[in-house]
């Protein structure tokens, strides 16, 4: 499983992801990049985009990418608040598909 992890996510999450090979966007070289043109470069070479984007599924036609997507819903963007759904999220990682898209909320 190859994981991109989001720019507008914490780069230290990377440390909780459960994925044979982990990148960032940046990493990647692909920051700033928009959703449609980094989506299209994403599933060349990633099976999972992880994000913390709620209007990605009202932006683009996921089923049209090659990708699977994970999505955090927490209060904030803080790492104290992401790593709490990490648990529920590497569970996702496992069973996701392209094209489906998985909302991973805190139970609070």
């Amino acid at each position: 499983m190859k994981v991109l992890l989001d720019e507008c996510l914490p780069k230290k999450l990377k440390r909780d992801i459960e994925a044979d090979f982990v990148q960032t966007v940046p990493e990647a070289g692909w920051a700033s990049k928009k959703n449609g043109e980094l989506l299209r470069l994403a599933e060349v070479d990633f099976d999972v985009l992880l994000t913390n984007d709620q209007n990605i599924e009202h932006q683009q036609n996921l089923k049209n990418f090659n990708l699977a997507f994970v999505v955090l819903v927490a209060p904030t963007n803080d790492i104290a608040d992401l790593q709490p759904l990490m648990p529920a999220a590497n569970k996702a990682l496992k069973i996701i598909r392209a094209g489906e898209v998985e909302y991973i909320r805190s139970s609070s």
